[in-house]
């Protein structure tokens, strides 16, 4: 309602002109629209991103028909839970969860070669997607409760700015319902952002931070519906696949449990960063003077391009910076590891480059943090963290490696990522040589059966041995050398 309209009725007070807009808004909640009006819920679900389904628009209008009639201060977060359950119901069957249960044995055994970082207390799981929902869920909520409180916070700021001197006092009363509908639509779209991503991820651990925690949670765990849906295209064994990403799963499990402090670190940093979001609505307001409201794919394309979110203020780039960084090291690490680990699985490259191009591409973890807080949660700086993880362990060792993960201030740094002279000049391996295993006796022989260097038979030199059946010239070897050729031993002589 316009400053003019109001002058055009100036008999109506502020709290009449209070309850006809809240009247206005239960026709519309209500799916009626306003008197002599064309409200389409489904344009402004579109526009909103939110389900187009009739049964889902139902569910959404009327949660926000019991914000509007019953607003609290704080979000209704179970409205998040029920969504994302809903979607993540749907589609195809949960899968099989004997593969997995298969491959996480072997996955261990195969880590145990390559790491130093032990396995959890917990054990991995198969799980379905709505265990992943209902076990992930108060994680997500957390990481995206800051960025809610501040859109509300700047939607309330710029109405209160924007209402005529008349309705000043049907703020107090307009103030918590707006607030309570506005985190209605967040936790609805949250809702749809992590029922939809159940159907993305294969592992726990695709997101890039640990979704889960609790008792018995912690131990990794592998989506049989979503390892299948990875696996399909690939033309590669299913058994293979499963362990390819049980192996990875287990990786970044055992370097979460191990190093106890990365979880809370991870977790503080997404939501300070979130934290400092601000919505700029002078910059809403300019985008709005050509905005056609009709056009409801010029609005979608609006929210979901990240125009109305505003530049990072200087403390969140280098939030950002520090995020990218970490999140660089735990990818980077993960893949070192599993690469090792994997090195007697056929079709193991293939598998790892599919992980590549699914990160390349926009894996779970953009599709998520972009949407909430615009904040690219995959890091681009994965390779040269992994080019760093391979070097410490080939100039130093997989212990040395491992070992940098005990304290954040160990860690290699941005700048070190960028200069990994400067990593090895602190870690003293700057002078060392590439570590390589030394070969047992087994090895040497075997390289020089290979080679043909073989020393010759102790009784072709005439030294050392005394004849008879058990010397090694004697004729018993000689037999074993025909029948080796596959020629048939000389019979002795009548």
């Amino acid at each position: 309602m316009g400053a003019h309209d109001h002058d055009d009725t100036p008999g109506a007070s502020g709290d009449d002109a209070f309850n006809e807009l809240q009247r206005m808004l239960r026709e519309l909640l209500a799916g009626g629209g306003p008197a002599g009006g064309n409200f389409d819920p489904a344009a402004l679900a579109q526009a909103a991103g939110l389900p187009g389904d009739t049964a889902a628009l139902q569910g959404l209008f009327a949660s926000l028909q019991r914000a509007m009639q019953n607003p609290t201060k704080g979000i209704d977060w179970s409205i998040t839970r029920r969504t994302a359950i809903e979607i993540a119901g749907g589609g195809e069957p949960s899968g099989d969860p004997a593969g997995a249960l298969r491959a996480f044995p072997v996955a261990s055994l195969w880590l145990d070669e390559v790491t130093d970082v032990g396995q959890t207390s917990d054990a991995p799981r198969a799980i379905t997607r709505i265990e992943w929902v209902q076990q992930s869920v108060d994680t997500w909520i957390s990481l995206a409760e800051p960025v809610a409180n501040s859109i509300a916070a700047a939607l309330t700021d710029a109405l209160t700015g924007q209402l005529p001197e008349e309705l000043s006092g049907s703020i107090a009363q307009f103030g918590p319902m707006l607030q309570s509908v506005g985190g209605a639509l967040f936790a609805t779209q949250l809702g749809q952002i992590v029922g939809k991503l159940s159907h993305e991820v294969a592992a726990g651990g695709d997101v890039g931070i640990p979704l889960f925690e609790g008792p018995g949670r912690e131990g990794g765990s592998l989506i049989p519906a979503g390892v299948t849906a990875f696996a399909t295209g690939l033309d590669q064994d299913a058994e293979a696949v499963t362990l390819y990403l049980a192996v990875r799963e287990l990786a970044h499990a055992r370097l979460f449990r191990h190093t106890k402090w990365l979880r809370l670190h991870l977790i503080t940093a997404v939501t300070d960063y979130a934290r400092g979001m601000r919505i700029d609505t002078t910059h809403i307001e300019e985008l709005a003077r050509d905005l056609d409201p009709s056009d409801t794919s010029k609005i979608q394309e609006l929210v979901s391009s990240g125009a109305l979110i505003p530049p990072k203020t200087p403390e969140q780039v280098a939030a950002h910076s520090r995020l990218e960084t970490m999140l660089a090291l735990i990818e980077g690490w993960v893949d070192v590891v599993t690469a090792s680990a994997v090195t007697r699985l056929p079709g193991a490259d293939a598998i790892a480059e599919m992980v590549r191009r699914r990160r390349a591409a926009g894996g779970p973890a953009e599709h998520a943090f972009g949407t909430l807080v615009g904040l690219e949660l995959r890091p681009r700086r994965q390779r040269e963290a992994a080019a760093v993880w391979r070097l410490v362990a080939e100039r130093g060792s997989t212990s040395r490696r491992d070992e940098l993960w005990s304290h954040p201030d160990l860690l290699p740094t941005a700048e070190e990522l960028d200069h990994p002279a400067r990593l090895l000049e602190r870690l003293g391996l700057s002078g060392a040589e590439p570590a390589t295993a030394e070969p047992d006796d087994f090895d040497r022989e075997l390289a020089l059966l290979l080679d043909g260097d073989l020393p010759p038979a102790d009784d072709e030199s005439g030294s050392g041995t005394t004849g008879g059946s058990d010397s090694i010239g004697g004729s018993g070897d000689d037999d074993s050398r025909d029948n080796l050729r596959g020629e048939e031993p000389t019979p002795p002589p009548a």
